[in-house]
Formats: structure tokens, C-alpha cells, sequence
């Protein structure tokens, strides 16, 4: 290389280069710093990687996703209390059917409760954010115009003593308006409240599996040059000094490479923890809960086929379309879906990997990663294809004329009658969701006790470790040149 003759940073530079200026004590010294420095850079790396996937876990663990699932939990609360309330309507107000209605106007309290619960949460979740709060604000203004037009309903029934599945006019038209009501804001508010919670988690998982995957590669690149820096200055000082090995520079090394080997181990866990929180267990849980409040409507759709000849069959093909959303089967009609379910059913129950239909349900099927989840969801398919052959059950009562005994199956609880099925179904779908939220939480506490106050301690010890160390080793040496 070809220096400058003059000036003054052509005189520092020509020291620099000119070999007598690294001296011993000023070689020791500037791998003394340069080791330093990789350590501090390695720690600031895995601190900034690892505190990313603390916070991500934040998230969606603690955040997003318990907000998803009480906005969805919403969606059925909001989906079973229309469900009731065509119950209600169904059996009338004749005092031979007393009982029935008290249990209806129970189950009816009970969900008018779950969902007030929920749109508290929803509130308190949705402070800061404009879209969220108008969303949850619409849901709230038509919650209390929707249970104003069903009382009105009742209210009309217990006036006219309508008989079982005969409801008046006046009954039925206001009925019909809380139900138009339900489907043209309610839903669609809850839904918006739910969507935007699902964003978020979708956002902050896919930017954080990326974030994770070169983080890794960063964290591996920054510890390997720590070491190397560690390893050239063992060397300087055994050559330089004649020995074989620094015990503390040594020991240093040791200590970096295993904060290097567990750092990395806690990206990878941090990893998988994600995957299996947001899509094996999240995944699931959002598919089923919206399968059940789908599956709930449908059920409501029962009640007004029979209660509304005149839409019969308005509310006949609703309940086909909610039913394909639950396990769509391709190229099934309205009248061909309950033998082509029986036929795929059949074929899952023999091979367990052979899912035939898409849907919530498919979706849940393609998905079985936890101990016990593929029973569950198999009970699930079957108790959705018993109440399907009750839908058919009753819809041939009906045709028949026999309208008294279509209202008695729909309503009844007895043992397979179609209430009860319907009871089986939701049981069995809350059996699944339960796995899967389970195994949700169980990741998510993985997660915060492997990147907690524990691991920033170890990391925080390491690394003053390591500093120490370093200057240990080389002190004694530097203080021979005094």
C-alpha cells in the first residue's frame, strides 16, 4: 500500500501500519476491547431477539388472541340468544307448555348475561383503537333495540295465548324485526370486533416467525464472533506469554458459548411455542367456536321454519348454507347433503386422515396435533351428523301436517329428540375447543417462563461473567510491562 508522504494523518497512518507500533501490551489491550465489545454486542442481539418474542408472546397470548375468543365467544352468545328467542316463539304461551318456556327463558337470560360480559371485555379491549371502539359501540346500540323487539314478542305471545308453533302476526312481525336486526348489525358488529382481534394475531405471528428465523441467524453470528475474538486473544496470550492456556479466558470461552448454545435454544423454543399456541391450538379454537355459533343459528333456523310458514323455505336454505359452512360437502343440494355427509363420515371413521369435506369442521380435522383432540372432533362430526338426520326427521313431520309433533321433536329434550341432539353437538364442540385452549395456555406459559425474569437473569450473568473474565486474564499480563 502506497502512503502519503505529508501531513498529519499520513504520519498517524504510517504508524499505524508500521509493525513496531503493536506491541505486545497493545495488542493484549486492543483484543481486550475488541472482546469486550463482541460480548456487549452478542448480549444486546439475544436481549433485542428474545425480548422481541417476549413481546410477541404478549401479544398474542395475552392480548389478541384471549380477545379473538371472547369476540367469537360473543358471536355465539349473540347466536344462542336468537336461538331461544325463536324458541320461545315456537311454543307459545299455552300454560301446558309452561315448563319448556321457563327453560328457554332461562337459557335466554343466561346468554343475554354472556354476552353483556363479553362486550364489557370488548369495551375495555377496544380503548385506543377508533375502528374497535365504533364496532363495539354499534354491537351495544342494536343489543338494546334487539332485546326491546323480543320482549315485545313475548310480551304478544302471553297476550294472545298463542298455541305451539302458531304465533300471532303482531308476535312474529316483531320477532322477525330482532332477528333482522341480529343478522344486519349484531353479527356483523361482532364479527368486525372478532376480525380486527384476528388480524392482529395473524400480523404480530407472521412478523414474528420471521423476526424468530433471522434472529436466530444473527444471534449464532454475533455469538461465533465473540468466541473468535476470545479464541485470538487465548491466542495473543500464549504466544505472547509462553503459556498453554488462560484458566479464566478459558472459562470465559466455556461460559460464552454455552449463553450462545442457550440463547439458541431459547429462540427455537420461543418458536415452536408460537406455532403451537397460534396454529395448532388458535387456529382451532377460533375455526370451532365460530362452527358452534354457526351451528347454534342453524338451530334458530329450525324454530323459524316452523313458527314462519310463509319463509319457510327462505329459512329452509339458510340453514343449508350455515350447515355447509359447518362441513361443506362440494356439489351437495339441499336434499343430497345428509347421505353425502353419511357417506364421508363413513369413510373418515375408517381412515382418519380421509376428510372429505371442507368447512370449519375439515378445517379442524386437517388440524388434530394434541392428545385426545382427534376423538374429540370425531364426536363432534358424529353428533353433527345425528342432528342433521333430526333436521330431516323433522322437516318430514312438518310436510306432513304434523306440525304439534315437528314443535314437540324440535323443542324436547329427551333423549333423541332433536334438542338434545343439538345438546350433544354443543357438547362435544365445546370438548375440542377445550383441548385446544388448553394446549393454547399451555404454550403460552411455556413461553413466559422460558423468556421471564429467569432468563434475563442467566443472560445478565453470563455476560458480566464473561467481562470479568476477560479482564481477569489479561490484568496480570499487562501489569508485567509496569
Amino acid at each position: 500500500m502506497r502512503v502519503p508522504r505529508t501531513g498529519p494523518a499520513a504520519a498517524l497512518l504510517r504508524r499505524l501500519l508500521h509493525g513496531a507500533t503493536w506491541t505486545t501490551p497493545r495488542r493484549v489491550q486492543a483484543l481486550t476491547a475488541l472482546c469486550l465489545t463482541a460480548l456487549f454486542a452478542f448480549a444486546a442481539v439475544a436481549a433485542t431477539v428474545l425480548g422481541g418474542a417476549r413481546g410477541s408472546i404478549d401479544t398474542i397470548g395475552h392480548r389478541a388472541a384471549p380477545q379473538a375468543v371472547r369476540a367469537s365467544d360473543l358471536y355465539f352468545a349473540l347466536s344462542d340468544m336468537d336461538a331461544q328467542a325463536a324458541n320461545l316463539l315456537l311454543v307459545g304461551a299455552d300454560p301446558a307448555d309452561a315448563g319448556r318456556r321457563k327453560s328457554t327463558e332461562a337459557v335466554y337470560e343466561q346468554r343475554r348475561a354472556q354476552a353483556d360480559g363479553d362486550l364489557q371485555q370488548a369495551t375495555e379491549a377496544a380503548a385506543g383503537d377508533p375502528a374497535a371502539e365504533h364496532a363495539v359501540g354499534s354491537v351495544l346500540g342494536a343489543l338494546g333495540q334487539y332485546e326491546a323487539l323480543v320482549a315485545r314478542s313475548e310480551l304478544l305471545e302471553d297476550q294472545g295465548k298463542d298455541l305451539p308453533g302458531k304465533p300471532s302476526a303482531d308476535a312474529l312481525a316483531a320477532y322477525t324485526q330482532a332477528t333482522g336486526l341480529l343478522r344486519q348489525q349484531l353479527l356483523p358488529g361482532a364479527d368486525q370486533v372478532a376480525g380486527a382481534s384476528e388480524a392482529t394475531v395473524d400480523g404480530s405471528y407472521a412478523s414474528q416467525r420471521s423476526a424468530l428465523g433471522s434472529g436466530w441467524w444473527w444471534l449464532l453470528a454475533f455469538g461465533l464472533a465473540a468466541l473468535l475474538a476470545l479464541g485470538l486473544l487465548q491466542r495473543t496470550l500464549a504466544v505472547r506469554y509462553r503459556r498453554r492456556v488462560s484458566p479464566p479466558l478459558a472459562l470465559a470461552t466455556v461460559l460464552t458459548a454455552a449463553g450462545l448454545v442457550y440463547g439458541l435454544s431459547l429462540v427455537s423454543a420461543a418458536d415452536q411455542h408460537l406455532k403451537v399456541a397460534k396454529s395448532s391450538a388458535y387456529d382451532s379454537v377460533i375455526a370451532l367456536s365460530r362452527a358452534r355459533a354457526v351451528a347454534y343459528d342453524s338451530n334458530a333456523d329450525e324454530s323459524r321454519y316452523l313458527s314462519d310458514p310463509a319463509g319457510a323455505d327462505g329459512y329452509q336454505q339458510s340453514f343449508f348454507d350455515k350447515t355447509q359452512s359447518i362441513a361443506r360437502i362440494d356439489g351437495a343440494g339441499l336434499f343430497t347433503y345428509s347421505p353425502d355427509l353419511d357417506r364421508l363420515v363413513t369413510a373418515h371413521q375408517q381412515d382418519p386422515s380421509q376428510v372429505g369435506f371442507g368447512g370449519y369442521l375439515g378445517t379442524e380435522l386437517r388440524n388434530i396435533t394434541f392428545p385426545g383432540e382427534q376423538a374429540a372432533a370425531d364426536r363432534v362430526l358424529t353428533t353433527f351428523q345425528v342432528y342433521q338426520a333430526d333436521d330431516r326427521k323433522l322437516r318430514a313431520l312438518n310436510t306432513q301436517g304434523r306440525l304439534a309433533d315437528a314443535v314437540t321433536f324440535d323443542t324436547g329434550n329427551a333423549p333423541g329428540q332433536s334438542n338434545a341432539d343439538f345438546g350433544l353437538l354443543s357438547d362435544a364442540f365445546a370438548g375440542v375447543i377445550a383441548i385446544n385452549q388448553q394446549a393454547f395456555d399451555h404454550a403460552v406459559e411455556q413461553s413466559d417462563g422460558d423468556l421471564g425474569a429467569g432468563a434475563a437473569g442467566a443472560g445478565g450473568a453470563l455476560l458480566l461473567a464473561g467481562l470479568v473474565l476477560t479482564v481477569v486474564a489479561v490484568r496480570p499480563r499487562l501489569r508485567e510491562y509496569r
